[in-house]
């Protein structure tokens, strides 16, 4: 899937918006992805999914016994790659602030994961997400996305590949453009800004 096919796939399920908007990162965005719209269709989910899981190195696929996806955002698009890889599924989540895993989920010890998300614009959730899977036994070998709005900057430490990366430039609150600035805010998020 080209990166034109993918933001046909927004447009088509009108999941790319125009405006003023604070993702979960706290920080302030013209532009906005909201995945959950794109994925609420399970023949786009799986269109996606499959498109992603091509993007992670044969090798690597291989090796991989489960995908693990930090909830809320992740849900949907670790399911559907869990059944592109023909692998198990199951999400992390924040009961009191930091991500683990609950719900009967377990990982086998050394279980080799796939940590997939929906969007990665600092990489901090990618981090989280990788240390709880970590803590519960598992070892990250991969992470994905859908949408790496990093400008390639983030790290969440393992070799990490995406669907598509979008150029949006992030500020500060404090260092708004005027066009911003004139907008009132929306936090379209599944979790309060940082």
């Amino acid at each position: 899937m080209t990166e034109e096919e993918v933001l046909r796939e927004f447009r088509a399920a009108d999941a790319l918006h125009e405006g003023h908007f604070i993702p979960s990162s706290g920080l302030r965005s013209p532009r906005y992805l909201q995945c959950a719209r794109l994925l609420m269709d399970p023949a786009r989910a799986e269109r996606i999914a499959r498109a992603l899981a091509t993007r992670i190195l044969e090798k690597t696929r291989s090796q991989i016994d489960i995908v693990v996806s930090p909830a809320m955002g992740g849900v949907i698009i670790g399911h559907e790659m869990g059944r592109a890889l023909g692998k198990p599924a199951v999400f992390v989540e924040r009961p009191e602030g930091r991500f683990e895993l609950r719900r009967g989920f377990r990982l086998d010890p050394a279980a080799r994961v796939l940590m997939v998300e929906d969007v990665v614009t600092t990489g901090l959730s990618s981090r989280e997400a990788i240390k709880a899977i970590g803590e519960a036994g598992g070892e990250v070998i991969a992470a994905a996305s859908i949408v790496d709005r990093s400008g390639a900057s983030a790290d969440p430490g393992v070799p990490y590949t995406s669907l598509i990366p979008i150029d949006v430039p992030p500020y500060e609150a404090d260092a708004l453009p005027p066009e911003l600035e004139a907008i009132p805010a929306i936090k379209p998020g599944s979790r309060a800004a940082a």
